[in-house]
Order: C-alpha cells, then sequence, then structure tokens
C-alpha cells in the first residue's frame, strides 16, 4: 500500500504489473512503437491546459517546474519533435506512449527494488537523488515525490537511478501523477496504459 499525504491537487494513480518474463527478455510491440510519435488515432491527447495543470500540481509544495526542471511529459513531446525517443523496454516504452499522449507525467520503478513502506509527499529541504548512469542529481525541494524507507525515488520529473528498471526487471510499481483539477483523466489514462500494458503481457493489479 502507498500512503498518500493530503495534496489539494494530485490525482495519482497507482498500480502493480508484473510481467512473464524479465523486461530484457521481452520485445516491444510494433504497435506500441508506432505510438511514440506524434499521432491522432490514439485516445487520448494532451493541450496547453493538460500542461499547466500538470505544472500546477508540482508548484504546490514551492517547486519550480520549469527549464530542466520541467514535467517529463514535456520532455516527451520534445523528444519527439526532435525525432531523439527510442525504445528503451517495454514497461518504459509504454509508459512513454501513454505520457506523451496523455500529457500527464508517469513514474514506473522495479517494485523489487524498493524498500519498507511507501509513501507520497513533498520532498523537505536538502533532498536530492541520482537520476541517470551519469551520476547527474536532481534537486527535490518541494516536489512531489515516491519515497520508500530509503528515501525519495521517484517523481513527476525524473525517476531515480536507484529503482528504475533493467533488464532483471519482471514487477513495476507505475504511478501517474495526475491532477483533481482535469476530472476523470487520471482514470482515463490509467485504463488506456493498463489496456496497453495488457497487450504486452503484462498483468495489471489494482489501484493500490
Amino acid at each position: 500500500m502507498i500512503a498518500i499525504e493530503p495534496h489539494p491537487q494530485l490525482d495519482a494513480g497507482c498500480f502493480v504489473t508484473r510481467f512473464t518474463k524479465p523486461l530484457g527478455e521481452l520485445t516491444t510491440p510494433p504497435s506500441i512503437l508506432d505510438l511514440l510519435a506524434e499521432s491522432t488515432d490514439v485516445p487520448l491527447s494532451s493541450s496547453d491546459d493538460v500542461r499547466k495543470a500538470t505544472r500546477d500540481v508540482l508548484r504546490h509544495g514551492g517547486f519550480k517546474p520549469t527549464g530542466r526542471n520541467k514535467p517529463a511529459s514535456e520532455y516527451l513531446i520534445k523528444a519527439v519533435q526532435q525525432d531523439l525517443l527510442s525504445s528503451i523496454n517495454v514497461a518504459v516504452d509504454v509508459l512513454n506512449a501513454v505520457s506523451l499522449h496523455s500529457g500527464l507525467s508517469i513514474s514506473v520503478v522495479d517494485l523489487r527494488k524498493l524498500t519498507g513502506s511507501l509513501r507520497i509527499t513533498i520532498a523537505p529541504e536538502g533532498s536530492e537523488y541520482v537520476f541517470n548512469p551519469a551520476g547527474h542529481v536532481l534537486k527535490l525541494d518541494g516536489l512531489l515525490c515516491l519515497f520508500d524507507e530509503h528515501g525519495p525515488c521517484a517523481n513527476a520529473v525524473k525517476d531515480s537511478q536507484r529503482t528504475k528498471t533493467d533488464e532483471n526487471t519482471t514487477e513495476t510499481l507505475s504511478i501517474v501523477w495526475g491532477t483533481t483539477s482535469l476530472e476523470g483523466r487520471t482514470q482515463a489514462t490509467v485504463r488506456w496504459y493498463q489496456a496497453l500494458l495488457s497487450e504486452c503481457g503484462g498483468s495489471c493489479e489494482s489501484e493500490l
């Protein structure tokens, strides 16, 4: 279970997915790869209103979601426009497709790399973590994050390198960082997300 501390705007969609094989042994279907591009044949599409609402959720704790700290969903749009979005693994590819078109940032972490109790809350001053293999650090002050007993490990900007999926991952935890100002959008995003994961052989559990 994830304990979600009160937040006036957060509408999080959380669920677990179990794969029949490690991600390194699975191939992303062409139908998913086709979604890693701008397309009109999708059930959800982003907009300026969605982008503004997504940023507003992150501003609540004092975090500034601009520049290099903008939501991950906005990075995906830029990556597609510059033809830089490529396949990583089936779990991340499905996430990227859904986040790109829904406009909502999504985290996916390796469930087995999480330890102890889980909670979603705003990171205190001085919080940070490494977010890529190169050792680059994201300052988390005021940013809404997922925490395990070792500290923050995921958010709507960049997930922690510590808990990212890898070729051995068989179970993932996904968090759709939705907002109450976009009524029903989190639920619609989760439904589409889970449907695509099912097409890839993933078995999704109900929201936590």
